[in-house]
């Protein structure tokens, strides 16, 4: 999962050195932190966060798949 989240940030920004992933493990779910540069985050958060719920959709399809939860925060 937390490959995923990295790679889509990395496609979406215009500086892929500063996309950092944190993976923090929970008893039921998993939680990914993804950080990018401050100049960055409109282009991973998109207009009324349209491109933040995608990411949430698509790693939650994902997840399902391996029948986890996770939880995806941006910073």
């Amino acid at each position: 999962m937390k490959d995923l989240v990295e790679y889509i940030a990395k496609s979406l920004v215009d500086n892929p050195e500063a996309v950092e992933v944190t993976q923090i493990e929970g008893e039921k779910s998993l939680i990914l932190e993804l950080k990018v540069a401050s100049e960055d985050m409109g282009k991973v958060i998109g207009k009324q966060g349209r491109i933040a719920k995608a990411i949430r959709t698509v790693v939650k399809a994902a997840a399902a798949r391996e029948g986890r939860k996770v939880v995806v925060e941006i910073l």
